[in-house]
């Protein structure tokens, strides 16, 4: 049998471990930024582009897409080359898929920082960067799967499967989610509206958790692990009913984000019974890896590398534990809008995606660079500094959701609530401090790791062209009985269709009637579209971060009701282009703010909080007095809301402005009558506009005398 000669492409590898390095450094300093501003107002800096509404989902977006994504990328170049026995399929390809992905989270930072944002989780980013994300995307789909079908190496090891499921599932999440109607070059509106658009959001939500942080990690840690060990897996079949059982379950279980609120009852059971039953495969998947090490616990105790594996493994499987129990409609109704599910989702980002990726860049580093590690012991001592990190982070994170959902819950023997809301903000604060000390500590972990990595880098050199030898692929012979998996397990393309299949279907089966169902989501005729000022401010409303710290969803509970109004129906939602249900309660439900205080609260309040509210934590927005509302660009928002199916009148973008003056007069003077002066235009008129007719569409039952009635 002839043997070929070929080289592994370590130089792509470097790039992706240094921009992971990086990014998450920066991701990882925006974190402990807003941890901060969430207890002290003035941490906010008084701008707008520092603000936590705008810093957040730059914190977020980088931890996920520029940490953890170029974490991806690193293992995926490193260990597919080799499980296939190849060079990666095209170096070019490889160029523009790392240089591409930079730029991305560059525009990412500099557009959310500018307020440009969809408004929705975790999918923030404007449609310019989302057909970007598409191109580079598909790039790397190129190129991973012409790098398989060039393989030298007939099997596709397991870790593979895990590749192409996470390629084909966010090809399908992205798609999906990012339906949107663009009105200028960097802002558009969701082609979904209200529980529709919640639906779709919290589908691509949860499996952007499930398809990009879990799956292709899941894929890494079958190839790393073993070979950090120096073991075979523990179990080949385990890991084949780990990856069939994930993807498929794994997609239905989005609805759980949404129990309680206004989306139809039974896509809230589905998502619960699919997420129980996740349990099952996902805690498959990390036995098999704690396993993978059963005999190898006195190399544990001595190797820093696998220390921070074990506990990555362990954090998934509490994480995969967690998760199914928050899905529980008792338990939700306690955790849902709390710290609690902060708490949650840091063990997954901190322990299993944190710790698993610096597990394998001090595997990784001193391999391309053909020289050991500078220092065991100053990793040792990142992996230390960082679970205490974790710990001090986590459990005052529980424990401020705990605390949250019972004073929320709390009323007197009189039957009144016996906490108002921001006296459960108040009460919480020193566990917000020790979240950010931990957070800190966690950090300083980080930059120990960077320091061991640099002294790495200098002390070698690197392979930039990895020498390697292996025969041709020739056709696979067959002996005895051959399963299933063994025939998809040598067809690509195969198992690319049949993952795009399974993953399809419970998307399909969710979304499908919610949309072509009429009932599921009726109608109420007292709900009209938006006003072209109240249009204008619901846009600063959500350019400004408002919907990551209030929720618009009052849940049928006796407390909710009581604090904040009739409870939320879904046809209230059928104009909002995103919907805006939050979740995260940081500051009160505003689902029923209109009406409730005069315009002249709402100035003091976006001008200074703390003088309407001694004691909030929230930043003042000053310059929203200043700004003013952009008119020019109204008729093209109207034109939009009319595409997507809101009634305003034929010709109406033509007179819109007219209406916005109008009604921008009357807030002026409104606040002139209580010695505020502020021109018409300003954004702060619009926003008022906005928060006034937020809920008023609806009209609230009577509230009932005793507390029995409540009930």
């Amino acid at each position: 049998m002839q043997v070929e000669k070929f080289y592994y492409d370590n130089r792509i590898v470097k790039q992706f471990a240094f921009a992971t390095v990086l990014w998450g450094v920066v991701g990882m300093l925006a974190g402990l930024l807003i941890a901060v501003q969430i207890y002290l107002p003035a941490a906010n800096f008084g701008l707008p582009f520092t603000t936590f509404g705008r810093v957040r989902p730059v914190h977020t977006n980088a931890v996920i897409f520029a940490f953890v994504g170029n974490g991806m990328f690193m293992g995926v170049y490193y260990s597919l080359q080799r499980l296939c026995k190849a060079r990666m399929f095209s170096d070019a390809l490889s160029k523009i898929h790392f240089w591409g992905w930079q730029l991305i989270i560059v525009l990412a930072a500099v557009t959310l920082l500018s307020g440009y944002t969809s408004g929705k989780e975790y999918a923030e980013l404007e449609w310019p960067i989302d057909i970007l994300i598409a191109l580079i995307w598909i790039v790397f789909g190129i190129n991973m799967f012409g790098t398989i079908i060039k393989r030298r190496e007939s099997h596709l090891y397991v870790a593979i499967w895990f590749f192409i499921a996470t390629w084909i599932t966010v090809t399908m999440l992205h798609v999906v989610n990012s339906f949107e109607l663009p009105f200028s070059w960097l802002k558009s509106y969701s082609f979904y509206a209200g529980v529709q658009d919640a639906l779709v959001q919290w589908w691509y939500g949860h499996n952007a958790v499930a398809f990009f942080l879990t799956t292709p990690y899941l894929g890494i840690m079958y190839y790393f692990l073993p070979k950090a060990a120096n073991r075979p897996v523990y179990s080949y079949r385990l890991s084949i009913i780990h990856f069939w059982a994930l993807i498929f379950l794994y997609i239905w279980a989005g609805p759980h984000h949404l129990l309680y609120t206004a989306l139809p009852d039974w896509a809230q059971s589905l998502g619960t019974v699919f997420s129980i039953m996740l349990i099952a495969p996902s805690w498959g998947g990390m036995l098999n890896g704690l396993f993978t090490l059963r005999g190898a616990w006195d190399k544990v105790r001595e190797d820093p590398i696998l220390k921070f594996m074990v506990v990555a493994i362990t954090c998934y499987g509490m994480s995969t534990f967690e998760g199914p129990m928050l899905s529980l409609k008792s338990v939700n109704a306690i955790t849902h809008f709390t710290d609690w599910t902060i708490a949650h989702v840091h063990i997954g980002a901190l322990g299993w995606n944190g710790f698993l990726t610096f597990g394998i860049l001090y595997w990784i580093i001193p391999k391309i660079f053909n020289t050991p590690l500078y220092s065991k012991k100053l990793a040792t001592t990142h992996f230390w500094i960082g679970t205490i990190g974790i710990i001090l982070y986590a459990i005052p994170m529980y424990w401020a959701g705990f605390t949250q959902a019972l004073m929320w819950k709390q009323f007197t023997e009189e039957g009144t609530l016996k906490f108002q809301f921001l006296e459960t903000v108040t009460h919480i604060i020193p566990m917000y401090v020790t979240r950010s000390v931990g957070g800190l500590i966690y950090l300083s972990g980080v930059f120990i790791m960077v320091y061991n990595l640099v002294k790495t880098v200098k002390s070698g050199s690197l392979i930039a062209d990895e020498a390697a030898e292996a025969p041709a692929l020739t056709k696979a012979e067959t002996h005895g009985k051959q399963y299933w998996h063994r025939w998809i397990e040598a067809r690509p393309i195969q198992m690319l269709l049949f993952s795009l299949i399974l993953v399809a279907i419970g998307g399909a089966l969710e979304m499908v009637p919610t949309f072509l169902i009429k009932s599921n989501i009726p109608t109420i005729a007292s709900v009209k579209p938006y006003t072209p000022l109240e249009l204008q401010g619901r846009d600063i409303y959500i350019r400004e971060g408002c919907y990551l710290c209030h929720s618009q969803m009052v849940r049928p509970f006796r407390d909710e009701v009581a604090r904040y109004g009739e409870y939320s129906k879904a046809g209230e939602f059928v104009y909002d282009h995103p919907f805006q249900w939050g979740s995260k309660r940081t500051g009160p439900d505003l689902a029923r703010i209109g009406g409730k205080y005069p315009d002249s609260w709402h100035f003091n309040h976006m001008l200074e909080p703390q003088s309407m509210s001694p004691g909030s934590i929230m930043p003042s927005y000053t310059w929203l007095f200043d700004n003013k509302i952009d008119t020019a660009i109204t008729p093209a928002k109207i034109r939009a809301m009319q595409t997507l199916g809101v009634p305003y009148p034929a010709g109406y973008d033509k007179v819109a402005n007219a209406d916005l003056m109008q009604q921008a007069n009357l807030i002026r003077i409104n606040l002139k009558i209580e010695k505020l002066i502020t021109p018409a235009n300003a954004e702060i008129v619009a926003l008022i506009a906005y928060l006034q007719r937020v809920g008023t569409d609806i009209k609230s039952a009577p509230k009932p005398t005793t507390a029995a009635a409540v009930n």
